[in-house]
Formats: C-alpha cells, structure tokens, sequence
C-alpha cells in the first residue's frame, strides 16, 4: 500500500491536457505533464480556434480567475459576419453573428499558438518537455508507470491520455478503438494582415468568417484574426486599461510570436488531390492550391499566393470510429486522444476542454471522498463516449469526402440546390434567421455539465 499523494499524470501538453493540469492544480492535486515538443514554442499548433460556450465556461471553472481574465484579453476581436460564398467572391448569403461581449457565455476568436501560451502560463514547474511517451506498465500495487524513449519513467494512481488523434496510450488501451480517413485533404496558411491583403477581401468577409462552397466539393474558409497587440507585440493603442495591463505582465508574449493575420484553409474530397500531396514541400502545397483553383477569383488566388511557406501546411483530416464503453480503469483518455473529429462543427477543441473540465470535477469527487477513483473515472468516461462520439458524428456528417457534393454528377445537383436554398433564405427574413440560428446548434449553449 502506497503512503504517497495521490498523483495523476498527463501525456500531452494540449489544450485539454492543459487545461486540465490547471484545475487539478487549483483543486490541489498532484499533477505532472509528459509532452514530447522539445519547447513551448516548438511547432505550428494550427490558426484560429473557436471557443465556444461550452469551453469558456471549462476554462472558467479550470484555470486560475487572473489568468482566464488574460485568455479573454488574448482573444481576436469577434467576427461580424458568415458570409456563404461562391468562387467568384460573390456572396450567396451574408448572416449576422452574435457579436456578445460576455466574458464566458460567448463565442471566441483566439490562436491556437496564443492559447497554447495561456495555458503554459503558471504551471511552467508541472510540464516536461522533450518526452516521447512509449508505452505503460501496471505495478503490482495497482498504479499505472509510463515509460519514455529517453529511457525514463514516471509513475502515478491516475494516468490521462491527451496525446492526440495519434494516441499511443489508446493505441495499447483500447486496441480497439479505432481512427479512419475522412477522406477529406486540407492545405492551410497564414497571411499577414496588411492594407494590401486586407483589400482582397470583402467588408463582410473581412470583419467576419467567409466559406467559399465550390464546385467540385472544393472549399475555401477565411479568417481574418485581428489581436490587442502590434507587429512588435506591444500593445496596440486604443486597447483598455485592464486588457492592456494584463498582457504588458502576461509572460506568454515572451513565447508567442502570434501577430494579426488572414488564414484561408483549401479541402476538398481527397480523390481530387495527387497521390504524393502529403509529401509535397510547401511551396508547392500553395502553387497546388492555385492550380486547383484557376477559375477562382483573382484577389482570391492573391491571397493563395501571398501566403508564408513557413506556415503552409497540409493534413489528411481523419476521425474516430465510436465504440461502446469500455470497462474504467485507472487509465482514461480526454479530446482528441479518444474522440478525434473533422472540422465539420467546429467543436474539437471545446469537446476536449469539456472532457478536461468534468474529468477535473469527478477525480476532486474522488479525493474528496465522495466516490472510489475507479467509479469516478467511470461518471466521466459515460457523460464523454456519449456528447463525445456524438459531436464525431455530426462533425463527419458535415465535412466527409463520402458526402454528395463530392460526388461528380450528384455533386453538381447539391450545389445548385444549396445555392437556390441560400438565393430564397437571403430574401425571406424568417428563412435567413432560422439560418443562423442554426450556426450555434452545437456550439455549447445553455448546458452545463455539473
């Protein structure tokens, strides 16, 4: 029988891996975090990410009350606008968003890098980078021992997977649980915003969020990311007095090199891209977007080309198959690591900030005394397979390359279709209202999950 503290560690320095460490922290648990980037500021760790309500109210109950206030103070300035759009630039349809200053119960633009920063802030003493994760062994008492490729181990009564749709603890823990294609192709870059690649874009798009539907199933989606700070990382003027207080001490600048910027991200169904596009360099991953986009609009093909080889990139977007519950241990898993899911609904990151909130809630219920660690492993595994592997459905349902548009002959059919829907809904009020509305259907609303 073990004397030690009760000790819980995390593979994974992710959003929800984060996120996660600070609410242990601030419930006074023993936390450690296995990440294998080398630094905090290795890697590109994608663009924007929207955090819904869902996750800032899991950031709110997780990360100290300070540094939520500088998550809110890092968030680009919210979009306006989505504006459905044809090739040519034209807009099908412009609808309004819901542009609410609420510091929790709102939509929110921030970098990934940005927030990547946030979370890393404080907990600087939990965190070991450099540490590729192999594999776990259980001890004869019952705890869990994760090894590592430099040859060392750590050993804990709790340990989480956050390692990403690559997941080596789900890999050896749930063999069964599998990730499959999407069989959708996404090239993305960065543009710095500037009065010249801020002219190639319309108001509406500009201020907002655009999404080009193509024919072909070609997509386009633009974000234009405006932050409180300049070119140099100081503040910019006009900015508040408390946000400008929060991030002239925020020792995140240090490590971020997020400046305002245009991201455009390229998919379509992965049969309309070259068999060798993920071993492409980036040059050629943007020069590959143009020539798949010749009739496109020509400011639109300028933004193609204006964007920085060093931030291009290209993924095969994949996605969990769901599977039934699994008997707990004292082995679990949060976001990605359990639930991968494609871009469709906008909600991976706020999913796995969901699963590190009520998975923070269930292991204090546990050391509290309120429940054993196995049964509450068990309260939080049945709540995320459920709202978990749901959002994986809704999300491949909305960006799958088996969906009709991408279909040769059909696709044609489901484009003059979606275009004659977006004509009508333009010109009827209650049409164009119910539209978006239902921009925010999985984006958190009233629910709470304590």
């Amino acid at each position: 029988m073990t004397t030690q503290p009760f000790h819980v560690i995390i593979i994974g320095g992710g959003t929800g891996g984060m996120a996660l460490a600070h609410g242990l922290k601030r419930a006074g648990i023993s936390v450690a975090v296995y990440e294998r980037d080398r630094t905090r500021t290795s890697g590109l760790h994608g663009y924007r990410v929207g955090i819904d309500p869902d996750g800032s109210r899991a950031l709110k109950r997780l990360l100290p009350p300070e540094l939520f206030e500088v998550f809110v103070s890092t968030c680009a300035r919210s979009p306006k606008y989505f504006s459905f759009l044809r090739e040519d630039m034209k807009p099908n349809i412009v609808l309004p968003l819901v542009v609410d200053e609420d510091p929790v119960n709102s939509e929110k633009s921030v970098s990934r890098m940005t927030l990547r920063q946030v979370l890393f802030t404080g907990v600087e003493d939990l965190v070991h980078f450099d540490k590729k994760y192999t594999h776990y062994e259980k001890t004869e008492d019952g705890r869990v021992t994760a090894f590592f490729a430099d040859g060392t181990e750590a050993t804990c009564d709790l340990l989480v997977a956050a390692d990403g749709a690559n997941s080596a603890v789900r890999e050896q823990y749930l063999p069964q649980s599998k990730v499959e294609d999407a069989k959708i192709i996404s090239i993305s870059s960065k543009v710095p915003l500037t009065e010249e690649s801020k002219a190639l874009l319309p108001k509406e798009v500009f201020e907002g969020i655009g999404l080009v539907v193509a024919p072909k199933g070609y997509s386009c989606i633009l974000h234009t990311m405006e932050f409180k700070w300049d070119r140099e990382g100081k503040v910019k003027n006009g900015i508040g007095g408390n946000d400008a207080e929060l991030l002239d001490q925020w020792p995140g600048m240090l490590f971020d090199n997020t400046r305002d910027y245009i991201n455009w991200g390229f998919w379509a169904s992965t049969d309309k891209f070259p068999a060798d596009v993920l071993k492409r360099s980036r040059e050629d991953l943007i020069q590959l977007t143009l020539d798949m986009t010749k009739d496109w609009n020509p400011d639109l093909r300028k933004l193609f080309r204006m964007g920085e080889p060093s931030t291009t990139f290209v993924i095969n977007i994949r996605t969990s198959v769901p599977i039934e519950q699994w008997k707990s241990s004292n082995i679990t898993l949060i976001g990605d690591a359990i639930h991968t899911m494609t871009p469709g609904q906008g909600v991976g990151a706020n999913t796995a900030l969901r699963d590190a909130a009520l998975l923070c809630h269930q292991i204090t219920e546990f050391t509290e005394g309120r429940s054993t660690l196995v049964d509450a492993v068990h309260a939080y595994e049945s709540r995320m397979v459920k709202y978990g592997f749901e959002a994986v459905i809704a999300s491949k349902k909305q960006t799958g390359g088996d969906q009709p548009i991408h279909k040769p002959f059909t696709g044609r059919l489901v484009l003059a279709s979606m275009r004659g829907y977006f004509w009508l809904a333009a010109r009827v009020p209650s049409m164009k209202q119910k539209m978006a509305q239902e921009l925010y259907t999985y984006r958190g609303g009233d629910r709470d999950d304590f």
